[in-house]
């Protein structure tokens, strides 16, 4: 029941970011992504699925889908790498946690950040591990409030 409430929690964790949607397309691979203050989860939700929830700390968040011949996208595991840094290039490794809902396969990691504070979050994403990784790289400032 919490698994579920926390997929949907991230459901529409992307869809209210679905005006910028960040996603990355590449080798048939569909890698979403987005990050945000880990204090959005909820206390129960958070303990159920092991998150550490603090104003300053943001989680990460990958979802990796294969595009299908006909269209359609179907959720696939991946091997997911991460880091961090700030404007003074101090980087803190993120460490990716699967939560398996059904059909749903996301990723979460987590880092801590300074009010204000714009980060450079660079992922590799592997979902075949026979390829390279699919490399994405993005900014975000954080707020504690």
């Amino acid at each position: 029941m919490m698994r579920h409430l926390f997929v949907l929690l991230l459901t529409s964790l992307f869809t209210l970011s679905a005006h910028a949607e960040q996603k990355k397309i590449e080798r048939g691979y569909e890698v979403h992504f987005n990050a945000f203050n880990s204090s959005f989860v909820t206390p129960e939700v958070a303990t159920a699925n092991g998150i550490v929830r603090s104003k300053v700390r943001a989680l990460v968040n990958v979802a990796v889908f294969k595009l299908e011949q006909n269209g359609n996208k179907t959720a696939v595991r991946a091997n997911i790498k991460g880091e961090a840094s700030n404007l003074l290039q101090q980087i803190q490794s993120i460490e990716f946690s699967p939560i398996i809902e059904g059909d749903a396969i996301y990723y979460i990691g987590g880092f801590r950040f300074s009010e204000e504070e714009r980060m450079t979050i660079e992922l590799e994403v592997t979902p075949d591990p026979n390829q390279a990784p699919i490399k994405v790289k993005f900014n975000q400032t954080f707020y504690t409030e």
